[in-house]
C-alpha cells in the first residue's frame, strides 16, 4: 500500500506542525546564540529524525537505501534549502516500489520538506556519476539515513571506483569557470549570491571535493595536517566560512525562502542586526557588505592557491624548470620564486613578479608558493617602498607594457598589493555605490574602466568601437589614461567632490613617480573634468554652438579632447552592463567631432551653422528629386533658429515628409530606424497645443519605451515640429515596420483626442529604486543670455516618471524647449531647456513652485 494512503490529513498536519515548531525553536535559539555551526548540524539532525520516522513508518522495502547527499549529506543544512535525498533501489526492484517512492516523495512535500531527490539502482547512479561530474560530487557527500549498511558500503565502493582525480579536476575547474562567468568574474557585484557568486561558499566546497577526490582530506583539519594548508590559514578559512555562512542563514530567516542573494532588500536589515550603524562617511549597510567582500576575496584567494597545489600534485612528472632572472624562474607554466624569503630579503621583487607575468607572456599566472608569500610580505608595501625609485619605475613599467596591463592591476588587487602601493586604493577596495547605475564597487568599476581602455589597443577587438580603437592607436603614452582611470573615482565616500579630492591624489601620485609637469597636468585634468563630457553630450544641446563652444573652452587642445573621449566611453562602459548604448555612443561621438572642429579653428558660428546644414539638407533633398521652391515655403515658416536645433539629416528627413503638409490641419506623425542604430526617431508636426508633451509621454509610457531625447520647436506660423528619440526598455523581438506603423497611427489619435488627459502610468518600481531611494535633486538655472531655464532633475527611475514631469509642466504652464532624457540604470538624470509661457522668463513664484512639484516625484 501507498505510504501516503496510509497517513490520515490528522497525522499529516500533526507532523508539519511540529516540524515548524521544532525549525521556530532553532531560529530563536540562533539568534540567541548565533551559533551557526551548531545551527546547521542541528538543522540536519532535525531533519535526519524526522525522515527516519517516516521511512520506518511508511514500510519502505527493506532493500532500499534512504541516503543524504549534497549539502544536507555534509550536514550543512540551512533553514529553506533543499533537502537532498538519494533513494537507493535494489537491482531487481518489485513494481509497486517505484509508486511507494512517489507516494513518500509526496507525504515528504505534504508535510513541508523541499525535498530534491533522485531515485535510482547502484548501476543507474555509477552511470549518471561517470557522466556528470555534478551527480558525481553530489553523490561523493552520501550519507546513510536508512536502509542496510552493506548495501551502503557497496555503493560507496562502487563510486569510489568511478572517480579519476585528473579528470574530476578538469571538470570541476571549468565548472568553476563557467559559474564565475554567470557572475562576470567578479567577487564585487552590489547584490552578490552568498554560494554561488566568486569568492562565495561554493568555492570553499571546491578546494574540499578536489582534495577529497585526491585523498588529502575531507575537512579543514585533514588538509592541515596533510600540509596542504597552514594552521593560520585555517583559522582565516573558517572565520570567512562563518562569516557567510552567519549572512547566508540570516537572509533564509528574513526572507522566509531559499535567498542566497545579498539584495538590497535585506541589507539595512541584516546590517542593523549585526550590530552596524551608519557613520559620518559609511551606511551600516557598506560596512555589511565591506565585510562579506573582505570574506569573498579571501576565500577567492585561497580557492586560486589551492587549486594550484592540487593540480601540481596532480602532475606525475616533474615541472619543467626554466630560469628567468636572479630572483625568478618558471615552474611550467607559472612564475616563482628561486629561493625562500627573497621577497622579505629584496623586496623590490614583489612588484617585479607582476612585470615578469607581462614580459613573458608563456606564464599563465603566479604559483600557490609565490601567491602565499605575497600575502606574508605585502605589509612591506609601505611609506619606505613607494619612495623607492626601482619600485616607482617598476610600477611605471607594469603600466607601460604593450600587453597584460589589465591583468597585472588585477592581480596586484587579488593579491593586496595594489591597496597597498595606492593607499588611497585600499580604501575604496570593496566601497559600495549607492547611484543605482554602478552595479560594482568602485574599486572593480576602476579596475573595467582600465579594461576598457585595454580593449582598444587589441586589434581583433576594433570593430567594437572603430573611432577609440583609432585614437587609441595614435595616443602618445597610453600610460597616462591608465594613470587617470585608477584615480578617476579614487576618491569616492570621502564626503566631498570626489573629482576634486582625486584630482590632489592624482596630481601627488604623478609627481612621486616623477613624471613631466605636462604629464602630470593631463592626468590631473582628466580625473577632475571626467564626468564632463558625458554629462555635456547627455544633457546638453548638441546642435546649440553656444553648447559646442563652451565645451571646447574647458578642453583647450585635441589632446585633452581625445584623452578625456577614450576615458568617458570607458567610464561609461564600466558602470553595469546595460547603460551603454548605441544613442549614448552617437552622442559622444556628435560632440567630439563637433568640438574637434572649434579646436581646428573651424568657424562654428550660428549664421555658418545654418548656411552649412541648409546646404547639407538641400543635397539630400536634390537626392530624392525635391526642388528648392517646393520646401523653400515650409523653412520660410520654421525660422531660422530651426537650423540651429536640428541636424542636416533631421532637416532633409522632415522637409521630404513636410513639403506638401505645411499648414495641415491634422497631426501628423511619422516614425523611422534611427539610421545610426540609435534608436526609433518619431517626428511630431501639429498645431501647437499645452498638452502635447504629456500626452506623448503617456503614450510612450504606455508603449514601454523609454524616451532618451525631445527637441521640441515652434514653428513661426505657430506649429509644434517636435522629434523624439525612443529606446525599447523590453529588448524584446519586434516587426519594426509593423511598430512603426503603430507608432503613426496611435500617437496620431492620442494627439487628436480631446478627450482629458490620462493619468501617468503607475508601474511597479524596481527593487533597487525601492531599497536604495535617492532623494529627488532638482536643479534650476537661469541661462546666462536669454529667457529659457536649464531644469536638471535626479531620480530614482520607475515608470510614468517622465509623464509626471509632463503633467507638472503642464500644471505650472511651463513651455518645454528641449528635453534629454537620460537614465542611467535605475537613476535617471534628465535635463529639460523650460521657459514660461510665450517665451517669457520664469518669475520667481513659478521657479518655487516647480521645485516644490518636482520634489515630490
Amino acid at each position: 500500500m501507498a505510504p501516503q494512503k496510509n497517513q490520515s490529513k490528522k497525522t499529516i498536519q500533526t507532523w508539519r506542525d511540529a516540524l515548524k515548531v521544532q525549525q521556530n525553536a532553532l531560529e530563536t535559539a540562533f539568534y540567541q546564540h548565533k551559533n551557526t555551526a551548531l545551527l546547521l548540524k542541528q538543522q540536519s539532525l532535525l531533519i535526519d529524525q524526522l525522515l527516519k520516522k517516516i521511512w520506518l513508518e511508511t514500510n519502505i522495502n527493506a532493500d532500499t537505501c534512504l541516503i543524504a547527499v549534497g549539502g544536507y549529506g555534509r550536514q550543512l543544512l540551512f533553514p529553506y534549502s533543499d533537502i537532498d535525498l538519494l533513494i537507493l533501489l535494489p537491482d531487481a526492484a518489485p513494481q509497486a516500489l517505484s509508486q511507494e517512492v512517489e507516494s513518500l516523495i509526496g507525504l515528504l512535500w505534504d508535510i513541508g520538506l523541499n525535498v530534491g531527490h533522485s531515485v535510482r539502482t547502484l548501476q543507474e547512479c555509477v552511470d549518471e556519476a561517470a557522466n556528470d561530474v555534478t551527480v558525481q560530487t553530489n553523490l561523493s557527500e552520501a550519507r546513510l539515513l536508512c536502509g542496510k549498511k552493506r548495501d551502503y558500503q557497496v555503493f560507496l565502493k562502487a563510486l569510489d571506483n568511478t572517480m579519476h582525480p585528473a579528470s574530476y579536476f578538469a571538470a570541476k575547474f571549468k565548472e568553476q569557470d563557467n559559474r564565475h562567468a554567470k557572475f562576470n568574474d567578479t567577487t564585487y557585484n552590489l547584490e552578490p549570491n552568498i554560494k554561488e557568486s566568486p569568492g562565495g561558499l561554493r568555492d570553499l566546497h571546491m578546494i574540499l571535493w578536489l582534495a577529497q577526490s585526491q585523498n588529502l582530506g575531507k575537512n579543514w583539519a585533514s588538509l592541515a595536517r596533510n600540509n596542504i594548508i597552514s594552521m593560520p590559514e585555517v583559522r582565516q578559512i573558517k572565520r570567512h566560512e562563518r562569516n557567510l555562512q552567519n549572512l547566508r542563514i540570516r537572509l533564509h530567516y528574513l526572507a522566509k525562502r531559499r535567498e542566497d542573494r545579498l539584495l538590497f532588500d535585506f541589507q539595512n536589515t541584516l546590517a542593523s542586526d549585526l550590530g552596524y550603524v551608519n557613520t559620518l562617511r559609511k551606511r551600516a549597510s557598506e560596512q555589511l557588505m565591506q565585510s562579506y567582500y573582505t570574506s569573498a576575496k579571501f576565500i577567492n584567494l585561497i580557492n586560486e592557491i589551492l587549486l594550484k597545489t592540487f593540480r601540481l600534485s596532480l602532475n606525475q612528472t616533474k615541472p619543467k624548470i626554466m630560469p628567468i632572472n636572479a630572483r625568478f624562474e618558471a615552474h611550467d607554466d607559472l612564475l616563482e620564486i628561486k629561493t625562500a624569503n627573497v621577497l622579505q630579503q629584496q623586496p623590490n621583487a614583489i612588484l617585479e613578479g607582476f612585470l615578469l607575468l607581462q614580459k613573458h607572456p608563456q606564464l599563465t599566472g603566479m604559483s600557490a608558493n609565490l601567491i602565499r608569500e605575497l600575502q606574508r610580505v605585502k605589509k612591506i608595501v609601505n611609506h619606505d617602498f613607494r619612495q623607492s625609485k626601482e619600485n616607482k619605475n617598476t610600477f611605471l613599467a607594469i603600466l607601460s607594457q604593450a600587453d597584460g596591463v589589465n591583468h597585472s592591476l588585477r592581480r596586484m588587487n587579488r593579491y593586496g598589493i595594489l591597496g597597498q602601493y595606492i593607499p588611497a586604493f585600499g580604501k575604496i577596495v570593496g566601497q559600495m555605490q549607492h547611484d543605482l547605475f554602478h552595479v560594482y564597487t568602485v574599486d572593480e568599476h576602476i579596475l573595467n574602466v582600465l579594461a576598457n581602455l585595454r580593449r582598444y589597443a587589441k586589434h581583433d577587438l576594433k570593430h567594437e568601437f572603430p573611432l577609440c580603437s583609432e585614437l587609441f592607436s595614435n595616443f602618445e603614452k597610453p600610460y597616462l589614461l591608465y594613470l587617470a582611470a585608477l584615480f578617476h573615482d579614487i576618491a569616492k565616500g570621502r564626503n566631498g567632490d570626489h573629482s576634486s579630492l582625486g584630482t590632489i591624489d592624482a596630481r601627488r601620485f604623478c609627481k612621486l613617480h616623477g613624471l613631466a609637469k605636462e604629464e602630470v597636468d593631463l592626468v590631473a585634468w582628466l580625473v577632475d573634468a571626467h564626468l564632463k563630457m558625458s554629462s555635456t553630450a547627455q544633457k546638453s544641446d548638441l546642435s546649440d554652438p553656444e553648447v559646442i563652444q563652451q565645451f571646447a573652452n574647458l578642453v583647450k587642445t585635441e589632446k585633452r579632447l581625445i584623452a578625456l573621449y577614450l576615458l568617458t566611453v570607458a567610464d561609461i562602459r564600466g558602470t553595469s552592463p546595460v547603460v551603454w548604448n548605441a544613442w549614448k555612443a552617437r552622442l559622444l561621438e556628435s560632440l567630439f567631432y563637433a568640438t574637434r572642429s572649434v579646436l581646428k579653428n573651424v568657424d562654428f558660428s550660428k549664421q555658418k551653422i545654418v548656411e552649412s546644414r541648409q546646404q547639407e539638407a538641400a543635397e539630400k533633398l536634390t537626392q530624392y528629386g525635391l526642388k528648392p521652391e517646393s520646401y523653400l515655403k515650409l523653412w520660410e515658416n520654421t525660422g531660422v533658429d530651426y537650423f540651429v536645433r536640428f541636424e542636416s539629416d533631421e532637416i532633409a528627413w522632415q522637409s521630404r515628409l513636410l513639403t506638401p503638409h505645411v499648414f495641415a490641419e491634422k497631426p501628423i506623425v511619422r516614425a523611422r530606424l534611427g539610421p545610426n542604430g540609435d534608436g526609433i526617431q518619431v517626428m511630431i508636426y501639429t498645431r501647437n497645443q499645452d498638452d502635447l508633451f504629456a500626452r506623448i509621454c503617456n503614450f510612450f509610457d504606455r508603449m514601454a519605451y523609454n524616451i532618451v531625447q525631445a527637441k521640441i520647436y515652434t514653428t513661426n506660423h505657430g506649429y509644434a515640429l517636435n522629434n523624439f528619440i525612443i529606446l525599447d526598455q523590453s529588448y524584446k523581438s519586434v516587426s519594426y515596420s509593423g511598430l512603426l506603423k503603430f507608432i503613426e497611427t496611435q500617437l496620431t489619435i492620442k494627439i487628436s483626442s480631446s478627450g482629458p488627459l490620462e493619468s501617468p502610468l503607475q508601474g511597479r518600481i524596481s527593487r533597487q529604486v525601492k531599497y536604495m531611494s535617492i532623494q529627488p535633486q532638482i536643479k534650476l538655472t537661469a541661462e546666462t543670455q536669454g529667457i529659457n531655464h536649464t531644469l536638471e532633475i535626479v531620480a530614482g527611475d520607475r515608470p510614468g516618471l517622465l509623464a509626471k514631469i509632463a503633467n507638472i509642466f503642464l500644471q505650472q504652464a511651463v513651455d518645454l524647449h528641449n528635453a534629454k532624457i537620460n537614465t542611467l540604470g535605475n537613476r535617471a538624470e534628465d535635463s529639460f531647456l523650460i521657459s514660461a509661457k510665450h517665451n517669457q522668463p520664469l518669475n520667481p513664484i513659478q521657479i518655487e513652485q516647480l521645485t516644490q512639484n518636482l520634489s515630490k516625484l
